[in-house]
């Protein structure tokens, strides 16, 4: 996959498509690597006529990592926060959304159709708030709006993702992952256990380094409550959220699609923390509408 500099960083992408297709920008969550966009809705929205770029966010996959750069505890972030203090972060959402920008830079594209995925979707929401004349439409997906009056994660959910392996061997990580995807997931549309773990493997071959997953945390706490900011988007916005997240709940979808005027939400019954393969022509036809309805491009 080709690397390219973008906001003074590597950022590691790839891109499908025909180039002179609109474009689609993908921006991947919390501590995931670009490939968590699953290849079949990436070739989904190529069938419906876009050019698609997944990227690795800064400090996971195989984008530049701030070895070194320590954040404040967790519980100490919380409670800064919590008083209206803004805790020191190694760097920002703001920072994220501008390598974003950047890699569009790079590639020579003025405007794009912005698609992100929990904090990818915090991140799609600051290029939507701080760089309007970029962003044809935003997709904001099993994502919120960092209002701390929501509903919180399950205690499994949260459990899950912030435990660490039992230790390093290939196998136990690779269980580990299963085990994240599994109480993270769609509990309407369960993956066969096979193929998680292949994709789990797969993950870890590519690219393992946990250190940054607490950077990008912290990123999202310090960012606090979006909703002012938000108002303020023009981009035609889609929100789309599972009934059944139990990491982000439905509420944070609701809450966003409030603060974007003229907003469209897109509820999927069963749907978690993840994006099931039963629902990639879903999710890829409500985009590619959305899209086109913004920007009209040959069907």
């Amino acid at each position: 996959m080709p690397q390219t500099t973008a906001n003074g960083i590597t950022i590691e992408y790839d891109e499908h498509g025909d180039k002179n297709a609109p474009p689609v920008l993908l921006v991947m969550g919390l501590g995931a690597q670009m490939t968590l966009w699953p290849q079949e809705l990436v070739d989904a929205l190529v069938e419906r006529g876009f050019r698609v770029i997944r990227y690795d966010n800064r400090d996971i996959g195989l984008s530049h990592k701030m070895e070194g750069a320590k954040s404040p505890g967790i519980v100490k972030m919380m409670l800064l926060s919590r008083f209206g203090f803004k805790p020191k972060v190694p760097y920002t959402l703001a920072d994220m959304a501008d390598d974003g920008i950047g890699l569009l830079d790079a590639l020579g594209i003025a405007k794009a159709h912005i698609v992100g995925a929990s904090m990818g979707g915090m991140i799609a929401q600051h290029m939507a708030f701080s760089h309007p004349e970029r962003v044809l439409t935003l997709t904001s997906i099993m994502s919120t709006t960092g209002n701390r009056k929501l509903p919180a994660a399950t205690k499994e959910a949260m459990s899950a993702l912030t435990k660490r392996p039992e230790s390093m061997d290939e196998e136990v990580l690779v269980e580990h992952g299963v085990k994240v995807a599994t109480a993270i997931g769609s509990p309407g549309y369960r993956s066969d256990p096979d193929k998680v773990r292949e994709r789990s493997r797969a993950l870890i071959k590519r690219s393992f380094y946990p250190q940054g997953m607490p950077r990008q945390l912290a990123a999202i706490i310090a960012d606090g409550d979006r909703r002012e900011r938000l108002q303020s988007v023009t981009a035609p916005t889609l929100v789309i959220h599972g009934e059944a997240d139990p990491l982000v709940p439905l509420a944070g979808g609701q809450d966003t699609a409030a603060h974007i005027k003229g907003s469209k939400l897109k509820t999927i019954p069963g749907m978690g923390h993840d994006l099931p393969l039963e629902l990639v022509d879903e999710i890829a036809d409500a985009i590619a509408d959305h899209a086109r309805a913004a920007a009209p491009v040959p069907a």
